[in-house]
């Protein structure tokens, strides 16, 4: 690793230090500011946020220049514990933007807008969140799962005084704790038989002729290690949880659950997938690795053929119980179940299309990301006008507020696939990273589950702009920061699906290059 120079490595852990001082400042704030200003805070926290990821892409910008003669130790800082590529770049700025659009979505929220101590355990989860897209090491790798998950106990069960939160909040602990157990449990077994705790060391060993003896054990050890994953981003058959979660969670932090735990979870699945199983790619006429070794069997058929089963099943089971749902956050929630089984198609795209697996992987997070939010956000704003969650009761909102259902149906043609929105590349690349893998039965499954998605997502539409309702004559206020939160939420799911195309996955096909050396 060298000599440490710790101006050298502060770029790697930028954001967090910048998350670690807006806590400390909106802490502050909750006890100093009076009643009246406290609103404040939200806005705060949502300038803080943006700020903080608006600098590490303008100042701490990952360069070719920087792993430089480091070999397989490229962009590794903090005694190897984080890394610092455009993987880690893309995967933080998502957090940090899902962080802050959640906080200007909360500002009007009736028991949650004025609470500052509701945006510092945003802030700490989106701290979490950070590590884990950078984590480089299995202490890290547990220390920023539970510094994510930990904070979305709380922020599930915050609503003291509602019972569906409560109970929330106690399934997803009672779950969260027994996944994390056994993620645990088959790290501490994955570094007792390996004598490693970093992703490069685990590589080596994998790599070398001791892992022959201890085959069997090690590959317990990632199994349960991808059943805390599976949980972590709500694939099937490891989603019994997210349904109730989804509805009973206030719906602000259903929004932030529902996008940052699941980008910064697939970001350390595929840095995990890489690093420990390292496969061979060819840049400007080099043959590269994304590990210290190589070996013929790096990714065995076994972690694909997992990665796609459970895309599948993920997949279908969503969709199809989608279908059968009355209450639009938990429509939305096994929306999440079938879209975490695309980005499965992704993981299993790794052995054989490595880099268009991650760059698709990377540019879908992103889309999904903006896309989500949107929906949430209209969906608050009814809610508090209107105090239900019944899709049939969204009928007539195009006439009493067309720009909000305008920002709904720009929100689920993005979840849908349809063009313009960018949901629509978000599954092409999928897709074709699938096809490039040679596992076009696996695209073809996605594109009727695509069919199915799209049937009930036009369903709301439809329910919007044909049905009526018995709020039709509710008027729904929209503040100056939600409006913003909508607008830049909006103008993302456009502009991915239009101009910025090329140049966002052009972004993401450096994050996939950048695992590389």
């Amino acid at each position: 690793m060298g000599e440490f120079n710790f101006l050298q490595s502060l770029p790697a852990i930028a954001p967090e230090i910048g998350l670690t001082i807006m806590a400390i400042v909106v802490l502050f704030l909750d006890l100093y500011l009076p009643e009246s200003q406290r609103r404040n805070i939200a806005i705060v926290t949502a300038v803080g946020l943006f700020a903080t990821a608006l600098l590490y892409l303008l100042l701490w910008f990952p360069t070719p220049t920087e792993p430089e003669g480091l070999g397989a130790m490229a962009g590794l800082y903090w005694g190897g514990m984080v890394r610092h590529d455009t993987l880690a770049q893309i995967f933080k700025t998502m957090v940090l933007c899902a962080g802050a659009l959640t906080a200007l979505m909360t500002i009007d929220v009736r028991g949650l807008g004025r609470k500052g101590e509701f945006y510092l355990i945003v802030i700490v989860a989106t701290l979490g969140g950070c590590l884990i897209a950078g984590a480089s090491d299995l202490i890290m790798v547990f220390l920023g799962l539970e510094t994510l998950t930990i904070p979305l106990y709380i922020l599930a069960a915050f609503r003291r005084d509602d019972k569906r939160s409560a109970e929330s909040g106690m399934k997803y602990f009672l779950f969260g704790s027994f996944a994390s157990a056994i993620l645990l449990y088959g790290l501490s077994l994955l570094y007792g038989f390996t004598g490693q705790t970093s992703l490069q060391g685990i590589a080596a060993y994998l790599g070398s002729d001791a892992f022959t003896a201890n085959a069997f054990p090690v590959l317990v050890a990632m199994t349960l290690i991808v059943v805390g994953f599976g949980f972590k981003i709500s694939a099937a058959p490891f989603h019994f949880w997210t349904p109730d979660v989804y509805e009973g969670a206030p719906t602000p932090v259903t929004a932030f659950l529902s996008v940052a735990s699941k980008a910064a979870s697939f970001a350390l699945l595929v840095r995990f997938f890489l690093l420990v199983f390292p496969v061979e790619v060819v840049i400007d006429n080099q043959v590269l690795s994304s590990g210290l070794v190589i070996n013929g069997q790096a990714i065995p058929d076994f972690w694909v053929n997992l990665a796609a089963v459970m895309a599948v099943i993920s997949m279908t089971l969503g969709n199809v119980v989608a279908l059968a749902q009355r209450n639009i956050k938990r429509l939305l929630a096994y929306s999440s179940i079938a879209q975490a089984g695309y980005v499965l198609m992704g993981v299993a795209a790794l052995k054989a299309a490595p880099e268009t697996g991650v760059a698709a992987i990377g540019f879908y997070m992103l889309m999904y990301t903006f896309s989500n939010l949107l929906a949430f956000a209209v969906i608050i704003l009814f809610t508090e006008a209107t105090g239900s969650e019944t899709i049939a009761d969204l009928g007539g909102l195009s006439r009493r507020s067309p720009w909000l259902s305008l920002m709904m149906t720009i929100s689920l043609l993005s979840l849908g696939g349809v063009p313009p929105a960018a949901g629509f590349f978000g599954k092409f690349f999928l897709f074709q990273a699938a096809v490039e893998a040679n596992m076009v039965w696996l695209a073809i499954i996605a594109v009727i589950n695509a069919i199915i998605g799209l049937y009930y997502y036009l369903s709301i539409v439809k329910v919007m702009y044909v049905d009526h309702s018995p709020y039709e004559e509710n008027e729904i206020a929209v503040s100056r920061p939600v409006a913003w939160a909508l607008g830049l939420a909006a103008i993302a799911v456009i502009v991915l699906g239009t101009f910025a195309v090329q140049p966002v996955f052009d972004w993401a096909l450096r994050s996939a290059a950048s695992l590389f050396v």
